[in-house]
């Protein structure tokens, strides 16, 4: 039995999705703070907070766990920097509850979420996972914390880790049983399909003077489902009995805003309004990630690298949702 907390959000749902898929029983472990019901579809579900050590050893005591897959978090960077200590008791005291219960239950084996927050700001492009980490937000540093707290958990109570560093998850399931559905939505890729879809009246591009060949950031976009399976092989690499690891998880490639907004133009064939402003403090002018040590240890390999594919996929999830809770028919 696999335990996914978080499982009935956005990441969590696709992987618990293949999880299934690929033969696991798993137990959802969410308290519904973020999470869907109607992501709910596979596998067991306790509504439990990790805050509740009680609750939380009660699940271990109900199912034999033979391995966690670690979701739960908040991840609106801009709000760990207004309120930090909602991030820190979220994000890291309840990291450690787990950890202390799977310790209790001698559950040796975490697929840890992590990002690519944890670097800061890139010192060199693509970022590897040697590269400094020195993060800019509570957010980033929270879960460079747990990462370091999963050093020393190795090493004192052999407790065996994949730390997956990710970059800009995105794309929805391609069968349509769950995608992203964020209050508020702050990815980009969501925000282009409202303005496409009319629920807003268009889209910001924040800054179009930064060194980069259009003048707009560029990002390297995942597409989530990539992201489950990467999970899955994670997993199967610790059941194999193979030491901790950290992998970077993204494309390798980047896409500027402008390509983004472009490429939603021609997937939905609408017009899409889009706004020059200025730049948002803090944002560098390119994020892109190696995931060759992925690529080369757990043999993964990306689907759906294209970012059409991943803007399509996004898009049927879009206009599916939209009719299904009662929007605007797209």
């Amino acid at each position: 039995m696999i335990l996914v907390t978080g499982g009935a959000g956005y990441i969590g749902a696709h992987a618990n999705k293949e999880l299934n898929l690929a033969g696991y029983e798993t137990v959802v472990l969410d308290n519904m703070s973020y999470g869907h019901e109607d992501f709910l579809k596979w596998g067991e579900y306790e509504n439990v907070d990790l805050d509740d050590l009680k609750s939380l050893r009660n699940v271990f005591s109900k199912y034999k766990i033979d391995a966690v897959m670690h979701f739960a978090a908040f991840t609106y960077v801009g709000e760990s920097v207004e309120d930090p200590q909602k991030y820190y008791l979220n994000n890291l005291r309840n990291t450690l509850n787990l950890l202390q219960v799977m310790n209790e239950f001698e559950v040796k084996k975490l697929v840890f979420s992590s990002t690519c927050a944890t670097y800061g700001n890139p010192m060199e492009i693509p970022l590897t996972e040697s590269h400094p980490q020195n993060p800019i937000n509570p957010y980033g540093k929270g879960k460079l914390m747990v990462e370091k707290i999963l050093e020393d958990y190795n090493s004192a109570y052999n407790l065996r880790y994949v730390s997956l560093r990710y970059f800009n998850a995105a794309g929805a399931d391609p069968e349509g049983d769950v995608g992203e559905r964020h209050h508020p939505e702050t990815h980009l890729i969501p925000l282009i399909l409202d303005a496409a879809s009319g629920k807003r009246e268009d889209i910001k591009i924040f800054g179009t003077d930064y060194p980069t060949h259009d003048g707009t950031c560029i990002r390297d976009y995942i597409h989530v489902t990539d992201l489950a399976d990467a999970h899955i092989k994670s997993l199967k690499y610790l059941e194999n009995g193979k030491k901790s690891e950290i992998f970077n998880l993204g494309n390798g490639n980047g896409f500027s805003v402008k390509e983004v907004i472009e490429n939603a133009r021609k997937v939905t064939g609408r017009k899409i309004k889009a706004t020059e402003t200025d730049r948002r403090p803090g944002d560098p002018p390119i994020l892109v990630g190696s995931s060759k040590k992925a690529r080369k240890i757990l043999k993964w390999q990306p689907k759906y690298d294209e970012l059409t594919q991943i803007i399509k996929t996004a898009w049927e999830w879009h206009k599916k949702d939209n009719k299904k809770i009662g929007k605007k028919d797209l």
